[in-house]
Formats: C-alpha cells, sequence, structure tokens
C-alpha cells in the first residue's frame, strides 16, 4: 500500500520517491512506522480522493450505458414507423418487447 501510494502522490517528486523505496527495500519496518507517522494522513486522503474517482467514473459508465426508458424506446419507434423504416408489425413487436 505504502508503494502504491508513493507513486499515487503527484506532490512528491521523484528523488524523495526513490529514497522512500530505497529505505523499504533496506529497513522496512522502521520506514513503513516513518511513513505512517509522517504521511499517513495524506495516504488516507489520497486514498479517499481515488474511491471517490473511481465511484465517480462508475457511475458515469452506468449512465452511459444504461438503457433507455421504454417512453423513449416507443417513441423511436413511432418515429421510425412513422417515417416508413419499419412496419406496423415491427411496431408492435418492439412496443410488446419494451413494455414487458
Amino acid at each position: 500500500m505504502v508503494i502504491a501510494d508513493l507513486f499515487r502522490d503527484h506532490e512528491l517528486s521523484g528523488w524523495w520517491k526513490a529514497v522512500w523505496i530505497v529505505f523499504l527495500a533496506f529497513v522496512p519496518f522502521l520506514t513503513l512506522l516513518v511513513y505512517m507517522v509522517a504521511r499517513g494522513k495524506g495516504m488516507a486522503a489520497r486514498s479517499m480522493e481515488r474511491a471517490r474517482r473511481d465511484q465517480s467514473e462508475a457511475d458515469s459508465y452506468i449512465r452511459r450505458v444504461a438503457a433507455a426508458s421504454p417512453t423513449e424506446e416507443i417513441a423511436k419507434a413511432k418515429a421510425l414507423l412513422d417515417a416508413g423504416t419499419i412496419s406496423q408489425d415491427e411496431f408492435q413487436r418492439i412496443k410488446t418487447r419494451v413494455t414487458s
């Protein structure tokens, strides 16, 4: 989690990230303790921001791919029927499928 947080933090320079990684490799437990004390609040904030962004993207995707309401589907089918693109039978099939 610490390594992921290091790379997620855009305020920390590349050199400081490298220093943290080196210390994590050679003195892992002490470095983890120091990191949690020194940067724990920022770590929580970045994690919450990431969760909010992921949720927002998921909601946006769901709205984008969600099917139109039955009323909209019937209106589109009616417009196609009026334009002569589909027959009355096809319109009835669409209407039956959408309402059931």
